[in-house]
């Protein structure tokens, strides 16, 4: 049967779990000051914590540590892999989003209020500019404390980012909020913001910004929260991959069978298999006979009849008889362990996406900063005063600060992600949406996303003078006794069209080739033709005939005989789901280059191709080799999207620029991609990539008049002339055009 490549860990390649990133500019910076070192090349993955560093020389992993660790970030060698369902594997994580989410929740609580309290002067009673002081304390302090510590962390290293901008913007407006209230006259009992559009020069002694300070980190926190619980799920697929393998297994000690964890295998061990279980580990058949349902791991449609020698692999399941299997490989040796480092390789190596908010922070940021230092310098060098030169700086530094631009990314993603929903489409975060622009090659998985994955009886072919139905019916009763997937298409076949089934006598399996049995006082063979020559049964020419254009059409072939003679054939395939054609040229029009990737044979791969219009086929591949044939593809120029839906796909999928799973499909495949298409309908991969596209080109249109609002204002704030009311009437407008133009994913439809 199939197998896995060994994966050869290459030696002079080092791993490090990094911590302390904030943005993908950080990854970035890391990756710099690595790359600066002798003899190293290193790739910094923001999504999944990781550096994958090739080191030539001398350098050891605690050179490298050292590196990270004076760049400002903390950095150690990743700890041995545990099992699945360990807690300490999941409780860092699962503290992670804990934290963030108290965060967000405090911080919604708490300045909801003092949001409204500015906004509705009519509310504004005695003393609610203490009460909003009481409120928006803890957001700015207490929930902001992320972006301060990153700020911090940058300015040290002489470095801005989009967190610089936030501390720096809430500090400012915090800041200036209780200079007004302690020493000027906005803590006066009374003192409100009256409603007034005009501009004019102020000294600021009475204007106070909580709610820009409280509303920003709020906003931002929440974009921060949905990134984290993006993140957390990077290693979901390795998870998902262990949990496939069987939990206990049968051992055979001094004759007697032995229940024990699995993981207790050791190389040499005899267990059991029994029909409908999982194999344990990697091993070699030492007694009896089965097929074996490998499409998980190989992609294959068609099960594997194995016995004595061959090998089988762990997580494969027994579709047959009982089998006696001697382990010969077990724990981090196993070919499921090995894809679980393909998985685990190809997310660490995926192209780094920059955030657009980040990457223009990167400019928007200092740019403020010089700003705000230049306008105090101009207004005390015009002999203005301090008082009058420190609310234009501070002025700068809150009209810069990005209130629309927290909810640019979270309300657009928000809104597409819900709309995605509805339509059966899981969107799992930013990078997804920026991945789907550049894409022109979409590489499809075979057997459960092209076709339906299920072995289904698509002809009847009788000798001359045979009638068909008989011939079906007579076959599908004796195929009813056995378990194999062929034999079950046929059987279910039968059923459906003739309800019940003729009772069969003497049921026998003969190993690799078919069956037998007695239907109505008649010897009736089912399966290959050497089992009907074996039998002596004569085979008329129309039928061989017939049997070879079968299997010339990829499909599998199985003939049917009684008395002596061949009675006919049918063709079983896993068939093209419905909307497959249609799906590949809603492909084309979105300007994608189709490609059919599998572990089936080339003749049944170009069949299926023919059939919904792929011009290139890539067959009879392993895992290891899907994951290559992305890479050789990306090698060409080319981005590439991967839709899948087995465990075969999983390290492919996450290889690719942009995965999608079939929801059909398996969870690790599911966990490896981007996007999961819930409907299993290949159509919806066509829709996943419009909605995506759509959605990004909101995301964009948000981040353009976030910026837009800040600079067209900067140069009021830095004349002095920014009345407080205008700021949060004009902060308010860009933050309600910001929903507003995010609704209008609400109207997304698909494809008819």
């Amino acid at each position: 049967m199939a197998s896995v490549k060994p994966l050869q860990a290459a030696p002079n390649l080092i791993e490090l779990s990094i911590g302390g990133m904030t943005c993908a500019s950080c990854a970035a910076r890391i990756e710099k000051k690595l790359n600066r070192m002798d003899g190293v090349t290193a790739t910094v993955n923001y999504a999944t914590e990781k550096a994958s560093v090739t080191v030539d020389g001398d350098v050891t992993a605690d050179d490298l540590i050292a590196t990270v660790e004076k760049t400002g970030y903390t950095a150690a060698l990743p700890p041995p892999p545990q099992r699945a369902g360990d807690p300490a594997e999941q409780a860092q994580p699962a503290d992670e989003l804990h934290s963030v989410r108290t965060r967000l929740w405090v911080s919604i609580a708490l300045s909801v209020p003092v949001i409204l309290l500015a906004m509705v002067p009519a509310w504004q009673f005695t003393y609610w500019q203490w009460l909003s002081l009481t409120l928006a304390a803890p957001v700015v302090v207490y929930g902001g404390l992320p972006f301060h510590r990153a700020a911090w962390t940058n300015l040290r290293h002489g470095a801005a980012t989009m967190d610089t901008l936030v501390s720096l913007g809430t500090l400012a407006a915090f800041g200036w909020s209780l200079r007004a209230l302690f020493l000027g006259t906005a803590g006066t009992p009374g003192m409100t913001h009256p409603f007034s559009l005009d501009i004019g020069r102020t000294d600021g002694a009475a204007n106070i910004y909580l709610e820009a300070a409280a509303g920003v980190t709020t906003f931002i926190l929440a974009g921060r929260y949905f990134e984290a619980r993006s993140k957390r799920r990077a290693g979901a697929a390795l998870r998902a991959l262990l949990e496939l393998g069987a939990k206990d297994v049968t051992v055979l000690r001094d004759g007697t069978e032995v229940r024990i964890p699995a993981d207790t295998l050791e190389v040499g061990d005899r267990f059991v298999v029994r029909p409908g279980e999982k194999v344990a580990t990697d091993g070699v058949v030492e007694d009896g006979s089965s097929a074996v349902d490998a499409s998980m791991l190989t992609g294959e449609s068609v099960p594997v009849e194995v016995g004595v020698g061959d090998a089988v692999v762990g997580a494969t399941v027994n579709a047959g008889g009982r089998l006696i299997v001697r382990a010969t490989r077990v724990g981090s040796d196993t070919q499921l362990a090995q894809m679980a480092k393909l998985v685990e390789q190809a997310q660490t190596g995926k192209a780094r996406v920059q955030r657009l908010a980040d990457r223009i922070s990167g400019v928007f940021v200092p740019v403020v900063i010089a700003l705000a230092v230049g306008t105090l310098g101009w207004w005390v060098g015009s002999g203005a005063g301090w008082t009058a030169a420190f609310t234009a700086a501070v002025a700068v530094l809150i009209i810069a600060c990005p209130c629309a631009l927290g909810l640019a990314t979270p309300t657009a993603l928000l809104v597409g992600t819900g709309r995605g929903a509805q339509l059966g489409i899981l969107i799992k975060g930013p990078e997804t949406l920026e991945s789907t622009r550049t894409v022109d090659t979409v590489v499809l998985d075979k057997t459960g996303t092209v076709t339906t994955g299920r072995m289904t009886l698509v002809d009847v072919t009788p000798a001359d003078g045979e009638d068909g139905e008989e011939l079906l019916r007579t076959a599908g009763a004796v195929e009813a006794a056995s378990e194999h997937p062929i034999a079950q298409a046929i059987a279910r076949a039968a059923a459906d069209r003739h309800g019940s089934l003729p009772a069969v006598d003497g049921f026998a399996n003969a190993e690799g080739l078919g069956v037998r049995g007695t239907v109505a006082d008649r010897t009736v063979v089912v399966g290959r033709l050497p089992l009907l020559r074996q039998d002596g049964l004569t085979i008329p020419a129309a039928v061989e005939r017939a049997q070879q254009a079968a299997e010339a059409a990829g499909r599998t072939a199985v003939v049917v005989g009684w008395d002596g003679r061949a009675r006919g054939v049918l063709a079983v395939a896993d068939v093209v789901k419905p909307t497959s054609r249609q799906a590949i040229a809603g492909l084309r029009r979105l300007g994608l280059t189709p490609v059919l990737l599998t572990g089936d044979n080339e003749t049944v791969a170009r069949a299926v191709a023919a059939e919904v219009g792929i011009d290139e086929v890539i067959a009879e591949v392993l895992p290891a080799d899907k994951v290559d044939a992305v890479k050789r593809l990306q090698a060409d120029g080319k981005v590439v999207a991967m839709v899948g839906d087995g465990v075969n796909d999983a390290a492919a999928l996450a290889q690719a620029d942009l995965g999608l799973a079939m929801g059909t499909g398996t969870d690790v495949a599911i966990e490896a991609s981007d996007l999961t298409l819930v409907r299993g309908d290949l159509m919806a991969a066509v829709d996943a990539i419009r909605l995506s596209r759509r959605t990004l080109r909101i995301i964009k249109s948000n981040l353009f008049w976030a910026f837009a609002y800040n600079v067209a204002a900067l140069p009021l704030a830095a004349a002095g002339m920014l009345n407080p009311m205008i700021a949060g009437a004009a902060m308010a407008f860009s933050s309600v055009f910001v929903v507003a133009n995010s609704l209008r994913l609400r109207r997304f439809t698909t494809v008819q």
